[in-house]
């Protein structure tokens, strides 16, 4: 299996290790490669936002209130 590093921010990191302890992954690299393949086929699903598609700003960044955080 291929080897992919990613840097992420620390409060992903915090949620990803939270989820660990939880019991809903066996480990750190079991939650990140079910959460990216996750968010990949929801990607697929409803795909890229088409530059021309208008869409109202409801003034939160991201799906959670972080640019960089999203619900998969």
């Amino acid at each position: 299996m291929p080897t992919v590093e990613i840097t992420v921010p620390e409060h992903l990191e915090m949620q990803i290790a939270q989820m660990v302890e939880q019991g809903e992954f066996v480990n750190r690299e079991e939650a990140i490669e079910e959460l990216l393949s996750t968010g990949l086929r929801a990607f697929k699903t409803s795909g890229p936002i088409d530059d021309d598609q208008e869409f109202q700003d409801d003034g939160m960044d991201g799906m959670m209130g972080h640019e960089d955080e999203y619900v998969f």
